[in-house]
């Protein structure tokens, strides 16, 4: 099977030679690389990190019990009807960092010339589970939770993972990939500054809203670890999808291998974990659960622009777009009713579905359902790239879905009021006449 050319054109043509190299069917012919030999040869990363987090989550249940961290129900959010232990997060990250040290050591023909996943979100990954660890066992406050992602955001932007993300949106302003010096009244910058600076920004911003986007979808016994499951293998297929058109010459600095690594052994870790989590769960992921995952999401999505592919990242962001769709529902329906960004409620897209649907399971299969179409559009959009679609067209499209999310989300936000307070009428309604009764119905 012939591929046709991979086209950047969101590259100066001087730049393209440096980025791919020829493709021949899925593989290069230096590398000899196809999605089944980098899938076989990363096989054991996804085994160890899925024994690893099924035989810890136990232990660490165990531990969460005995020092008492565990959440008991309640008459509003909390509706599940026995005490359920905290910290299935240590169990995931204790998966995920043996998984990741094995690939240090493990490697074939076709992996060996890539370049590990970097310590520096290894760390990352650290700062993040331990902050919400901190805040599972002893309430931290909202503000120390910002500050320990922003070190995690830290880590990244000081090793280069994800500063080029900005460049592909960037040059065509700006000039590149050669320095430009750019005059701004009586300043002088240089553009590679201004693409770092606007880079390290962007990582915080993802950093920041990834782990709180999974943080607030995650009410549901098995909705987050599953969820994050179905974003691994969309993020996974856009990987290996990619994989194959690194320049060979380029291998040993692009992050084309790390970013697989990260994938399976996410996927692995997830799906060790989600029996343990599946309702009726016996232990939830906390928050130092929520945030590790959600980080984990976004970091690979960052990667997916090591060089500056920002078609790539955005392909990423539609593969978690459920997450991002509940968060921004959120801060709009608690804008409109003047509530602080911060305040619980129970109308999160999974809150309404249960209370639709009539139970927990139904409304975690239909969102994985949801979370299946957005992975496939992402895929999707890659494919098409792949086979010579014009990037800026990639852009229209993803313009398109995150418009419709955020009408949809405007649009429930202003009407959820209005159907809280006919909801509240109907029993005060039958309570009067039989007419009142039959004009709540009409509404």
């Amino acid at each position: 099977m012939t591929v046709p050319p991979l086209i950047l054109d969101q590259f100066p043509d001087e730049l393209e030679p440096t980025l791919v190299a020829p493709i021949t069917g899925f593989e290069t012919e230096s590398l000899g690389l196809t999605a089944l030999n980098l899938l076989n040869s990363y096989a054991h990363i996804f085994v160890v990190a899925f024994l690893v987090t099924l035989l810890a989550t136990p232990i660490v249940r165990r531990f969460a019990i005995a020092a008492d961290v565990v959440d008991h129900p309640d008459a509003t959010r909390k509706k599940h009807p026995y005490p359920v232990a905290y910290l299935g997060g240590v169990a995931v990250f204790i998966g995920l960092v043996v998984a990741i040290g094995i690939s240090y050591f493990t490697s074939d023909e076709y992996t060996s010339g890539f370049m590990p996943v970097p310590f520096a979100v290894v760390i990352g990954m650290g700062a993040i589970m331990f902050t919400g660890f901190a805040d599972d066992v002893w309430g931290w406050d909202p503000r120390l939770k910002i500050a320990g992602q922003l070190v995690a955001a830290a880590a990244l932007a000081m090793f280069d993972v994800g500063v080029r993300v900005a460049e592909g949106l960037l040059i065509p302003f700006m000039g590149g990939p050669e320095e430009v010096l750019l005059t701004l009244g009586s300043i002088q910058l240089l553009n590679s500054d201004i693409f770092y600076w606007t880079g390290t920004a962007l990582i915080a911003i993802f950093v920041l809203g990834g782990c709180n986007a999974a943080n607030l979808i995650d009410g549901l016994d098995g909705l987050l670890s599953g969820v994050v499951a179905i974003v691994a293998v969309g993020l996974l297929v856009i990987c290996l999808l990619v994989a194959p058109t690194v320049n060979p010459e380029l291998a040993d600095t692009s992050l084309a291998g790390a970013r697989i690594v990260l994938c399976i052994a996410l996927l692995g870790a997830v799906l060790g974990f989600l029996p343990h989590n599946w309702n009726p769960a016996s232990i939830f992921l906390g928050d130092c659960g929520s945030l590790l995952l959600g980080y984990t999401c976004v970091v690979t999505i960052l990667m997916l622009g090591d060089l500056g592919q920002t078609h790539l990242v955005f392909a990423g962001l539609i593969v978690f777009a459920l997450p991002i769709m509940d968060t921004v529902l959120a801060i709009i329906r608690r804008w409109l009713a003047g509530k602080p960004m911060s305040a619980a409620d129970d109308k999160h897209i999974h809150h309404q579905l249960c209370r639709a649907l009539g139970g927990v399971r139904k409304a975690v299969m239909a969102l994985y359902g949801i979370s299946v179409l957005f992975g496939v559009v992402g895929v999707g959009l890659v494919a098409l790239v792949i086979m010579g679609l014009r990037v800026r067209f990639v852009y229209a499209i993803a313009l398109v879905l995150f418009g419709f999310i955020g009408v949809i989300a405007v649009k429930s936000a202003r009407q959820l009021p209005a159907v809280q307070k006919r909801a509240a009428a109907k029993p005060a309604a039958s309570s009067t006449s039989p007419d009142a009764t039959a004009k709540v119905a009409r509404e």
